[in-house]
């Protein structure tokens, strides 16, 4: 079964945490799939994802700039995974469907604590998930914003 980690954001926004984590995960040499919860959000992620930092590259692109199954980090707000990536990040309540878990070997939820929509969204998720027997893992932020794994 797939290992799935749940990052409950609350010191920090997905604009500051998101590139950190997919820096992580493509230092694995693993391909991704970033799934957004709209379409109009892909175009967002992907400036966010050139403009992050001055020093950083992360190689990625949509379905707009073409060569979906060479880009090592694609992203859109559909199922589709042409890149055949073996990690896939779910942002802004995007999901998949417990029965598509396996398709990939890590499943990365990262949401929003401060947003009570958010957090019911991840508390529904996390426990349709674990019925399903999934390998869960559930990070917070400390007050410092650095990330511990809670049981």
């Amino acid at each position: 079964m797939s290992r799935v980690d749940f990052y409950h954001l609350q010191k920090q926004t997905l604009e500051e945490v998101l590139p950190k984590l997919l820096l992580k995960a493509y230092e694995t040499d693993k391909k991704i799939k970033l799934m957004v919860g709209t379409p109009e959000r892909v175009e967002f992620i992907n400036s966010l994802l050139w403009t992050f930092d001055d020093e950083s590259f992360l190689p990625h692109g949509t379905k707009k700039d073409g060569f979906c199954e060479k880009q090592p980090i694609y992203i859109s707000a559909d199922e589709e995974n042409p890149n055949n990536a073996e990690f896939i990040f779910l942002i802004d309540g995007a999901f998949i469907e417990t029965e598509k878990l396996n398709n990939f070997e890590r499943i990365f939820n990262i949401f929003d604590g401060n947003v009570e929509e958010s957090l019911e969204f991840a508390r529904s998720y996390w426990k349709k998930i674990k019925v399903c027997g999934a390998d869960l893992h559930y990070w917070q932020q400390s007050l410092t914003g650095k990330w511990e794994q809670k049981i």
